[in-house]
Order: C-alpha cells, then structure tokens, then sequence
C-alpha cells in the first residue's frame, strides 16, 4: 500500500483492541437493552421474528465496523472519526429499535444505512489508487443493494416490512458467507481477505462481555425496582448465577483458544466464519434470558405462561446451539453436556405447567451449571486441550 492509505492500515504487531474498540462497543450495551425490552412488550411469535430481524441487524453494524477495525489503524484520526460517526448512528438506531416496526421504521432503516453505506464509501475514498480499495468497494456496492429493501421496507406497515427487511438481512450474511462476490470484481481471495486471529477472539468476546453485562443491569434494575423480599431477591440470585455460568460456558476453552484455532488452521476462513456466525445466535440467546430475568424478578411466583417458560428455557437452549457451532468450528466436536443441555431444556417444559417462574429459572440454571461442571470434570488432570478445527 502506498501514500495516505498505508499510514490507516494495522500491522500485524497492533493487531489489538484498543480504547476506541471498547468505546465503540458502549453503545451496544444500550441496543441490546433496548432489544430485549421490545422482546418484552411484545412476547409472541411475531415479536420474536421481528426482535430477530433487529438484532441480526444491530449485530451486523458491530461486525462490519469490528471488520473495520481489525483491517484500519483506530489510533489514526481519520478511522477515529469513522469509529464515533458509526457509534453516533448505532446509538440512534438503538433508539429506535422497540418503534422499529412502527412509529420509528425510518429512522431505524435509515439509521442503518447510513452507517453500512457510509462506513463503506468512507474507506473506499482513503483506499483509492490501492487494492485496498477492492474489498471495500464489494461491501459499497452489497450494502448499496440491500438498502433498497431497508429504505422500502420502512415506507410500509405490517408484514411487508418484516419481509422486505428479513429480504435485506438474508442478503447481507448471504453475500458475506458467498465472498461479496460482485460484478467485475468477483469474490473476496485470500490474498485480499486477512485475518488476526487473535483479534478476531478478542473483540468477540468483549461483545460477549458486553451482551452478559446487560443482563446484570436489566437483573439489578429489577431488584431495586421491584424490592428486596424473599422471592424477588431468590429470582435476582438465580438470574446473577446464570449470568456466571453463561460467561463460564462460553469461555471454557473454545472462548480462550479461538485466535489460535484461527491462526493456526490449514484454512483460516474454515474457522473464522462459524466462529464468526454462532455469536449472534448466542447473543439471541441471551436476548431472551434478558427478558426471562425480569419477568421472573417481577413475578417470581404464581403461574408460568408459556410465553414466559419460552423465554426462560429457550434462553440458555439457543445458548448452548451457538456455543455448539461455536466448540465444532474450534475443536471439530462438540461436548456431550452441550448437546445434553440442548435437549433437555425443551424436554423440562411439560413441568412448567406446575411450577412458578422462579423454579423453572433454577432448573435452566441447574442445566447450565450442570455443563460447566462436566466441563470442568472432563478437563482437570490433563493439559488444555489445543484447537482441532474441522478440515
């Protein structure tokens, strides 16, 4: 790379998050408060649906600038003022997330577009004369086509726009799982596509860390909210101890050795994009224990809907479904307590007919700790397991 833009991009010994990573990042705590309290109001089939449209949309406003920021140098002037714009138009997306569907559609969509499109069209300007500039222009031009169904989408009500914008989403993973293969220019080639492993890692899991602090902020403005009585402060204990088991699961080993497994593999792509994709699928997962945790805070005791048992049980299942594709693209297996965990958190909602919201809440919690104890079981006395990727 030569002039200007060699001065924006990392080298491989800064491959790093940095202060403006985390900075970046703050706003996401917000977003996915928001997502969880839309989730809530709205606790039925089409408000899941629609919470998933969301949040693969705000997820992929953080990957793509995360991208970004693993491929820029943040430290620069100009990748800073990039990082605050996007942080400025994800915070006023996240604004808009529980009118997304109504009052606010437009603002959300357009929010949106500006920060994919004009993140893109920013870093095709700086990497101009460079081949640099190929891969930026592929998402430019992809985002310029999905944006058609964002802005569309917005200028109807009901089910168009949930269609319209489901459309965009499936659009956006699809290309980037395909290589943003794009007139002219063809798919992403190892040559132009890099990878740091370690960042990578690092910036997933501070999203993880992120997505796990909103649960102890919804948790603890349920507890000061609601009281400190018996029931309410069992049901705050059980949502604090799921919040532990939930980073304890995640982090044992996959979590710890993803940058390795990435570093190291025959085909680092191969790794990286599972890994990639099951964060979100976790996320969701904790989206949904979000809304769990305050409606088991707030009524403890009495009867479960089944609204209610979805969230509290679907919660820690759709978890564990990410954590699998997670453990598979790291160690091409995935532990038999996971897959445990999968089945028997549906197999417990027949129970839920009898018991109060605070027990159905242990039992996931028993479940999950069930795990990281056969985790822990099944590592004491021999060394770390090393990454194994499949393929």
């Amino acid at each position: 790379m030569t002039g200007g833009a060699a001065r924006l991009v990392r080298g491989p010994e800064e491959k790093r998050a940095t202060f403006l990573d985390l900075f970046f990042d703050l706003v996401f705590v917000f977003a996915l408060f928001r997502l969880s309290h839309g989730l809530r109001e709205q606790l039925d089939w089409s408000g899941a649906f629609q919470t998933l449209v969301l949040l693969l949309a705000v997820w992929w406003v953080w990957d793509q600038s995360a991208a970004a920021g693993d491929r820029f140098d943040p430290r620069r002037p100009a990748m800073q003022v990039l990082a605050i714009g996007c942080m400025f138009g994800s915070f006023v997306l996240a604004a808009a997330v529980p009118e997304a569907f109504g009052a606010h559609g437009l603002v959300f969509a357009g929010a949106y577009v500006a920060v994919q499109v004009g993140r893109s069209l920013f870093l095709v300007i700086v990497t101009r004369g460079d081949k640099r500039q190929r891969p930026e222009t592929r998402a430019l031009f992809w985002f310029g086509v999905s944006a058609v169904p964002w802005l569309a989408g917005a200028a109807v009500q009901g089910w168009p726009r949930g269609a319209l914008w489901a459309l965009a989403v499936v659009v956006e993973y699809t290309v980037a799982i395909l290589g943003w293969p794009t007139p002219r220019l063809g798919r992403v080639s190892a040559a132009e596509f890099s990878i740091s492993g370690e960042f990578l890692a690092e910036r997933h899991r501070q999203f993880v860390i992120i997505a796990l602090g909103e649960l102890i902020l919804v948790a603890g403005l349920g507890l000061s909210s609601n009281g400190f009585e018996a029931d309410r402060s069992a049901a705050a204990v059980v949502a604090f101890a799921t919040t532990v088991l939930l980073w304890r699961i995640y982090i044992h080993r996959a979590g710890e050795v993803l940058g390795e497994a990435v570093a190291t593999a025959r085909d680092p792509l191969r790794v990286a994009l599972p890994a990639r994709f099951a964060h979100p699928v976790m996320v969701g997962g904790i989206v949904a224990i979000s809304v769990s945790d305050e409606l088991v805070i707030e009524h403890p005791l009495g009867n479960t809907p089944p609204a209610w048992a979805a969230v509290i049980l679907g919660g820690p299942a759709l978890f564990l479904a990410g954590r699998a594709i997670f453990e598979y693209s790291v160690f091409g297996r995935v532990s038999r307590g996971c897959v445990a965990g999968i089945l028997v958190l549906p197999a417990t909602s027949p129970a839920t007919i009898v018991l109060p919201p605070l027990l159905v809440a242990a039992t996931a919690a028993l479940v999950l700790a069930g795990i990281a104890v056969s985790d822990a079981a099944r590592a004491r006395g021999h060394p770390p397991e090393p990454p194994a990727p499949p393929g």
